[in-house]
């Protein structure tokens, strides 16, 4: 399949195809990382809500005494997102014969969470007290550990939506400079296209607006994914079954 086909494939997925609407609206989720983690990084002291790679290699600077750096902020964001990880898994529990039905529950969830981030934000403004700080980390984190865990359930090839170490491999990986036969690249380059677009947006935002207008986006990425999502929710198509 040509880079082209595929990627016209993602976006625009044919009714029969293996993962339905699925991998659009993944992709809208992979912005929403982007936004979230630009706000996080740039407005809640260098941490990440999403990228938690990224936080257990922070912890380790931290704890070594790198500036700039705080070892709470680390932790608390990898404790709120393994939470949000345990909820998502029992939402994914709830579900365990509908994909349409498993996303759209997982997505209320995760949209409740950055609503009230954003509310939060909205009301002092910036800069933020260490309090509200804190209180936006938590919410991120858990909202962020939600998506992960359900988009793990959902098992959409490429399209993990927060994790684009391997995307970028297996874009290198499998070239034909590598002898590979480009499998994927059109979905891989949308991934981190989709990733770019949505830290390059958020970082605008959070840098010449405020964080509140930052995390305001993601929440209406989140709006439109829920009402997509819930459109799906009455499907018998045979994508809604779960592939092992």
């Amino acid at each position: 399949m040509s880079l082209r086909a595929e990627a016209l494939g993602t976006v625009w997925p044919e009714r029969a195809s293996r993962d339905g609407p699925l991998p659009p609206l993944l992709l809208l989720l992979t912005v929403v990382t982007g936004l979230v983690d630009a706000a996080s990084f740039l407005k809640l002291g260098h941490v990440f809500v999403a990228n938690m790679t990224g936080n257990v290699v922070f912890l380790g600077f931290a704890i070594a005494g790198a500036s700039g750096l705080s070892v709470a902020a680390s932790l608390v964001a990898l404790g709120s997102f393994l939470l949000g990880g345990l909820a998502g898994g029992r939402i994914a529990r709830r579900f365990p014969v509908h994909r349409g039905r498993l996303l759209h529950a997982a997505l209320m969830t995760q949209l409740l969470a950055v609503v009230a981030a954003a509310a939060i934000a909205a009301s002092g403004g910036d800069p933020l007290s260490s309090a509200r700080r804190y209180a936006l980390i938590v919410l991120l984190a858990f909202a962020m550990g939600v998506q992960n865990a359900s988009v793990r359930r959902l098992a959409v090839p490429e399209l993990t939506t927060t994790v684009l170490t391997m995307t970028l491999t297996g874009i290198a990986s499998d070239s034909a400079l590598a002898g590979g036969e480009g499998s994927r690249i059109g979905r891989r380059s949308l991934a981190v296209g989709a990733m770019f677009v949505g830290a390059l947006i958020g970082a605008l935002l959070a840098l010449d607006v405020d964080t509140a207008a930052a995390l305001g986006a993601a929440a209406a990425v989140l709006t439109i994914a829920v009402v997509a999502a819930f459109r799906v929710t009455r499907t018998d198509a045979a994508w809604v079954r779960y592939r092992g």
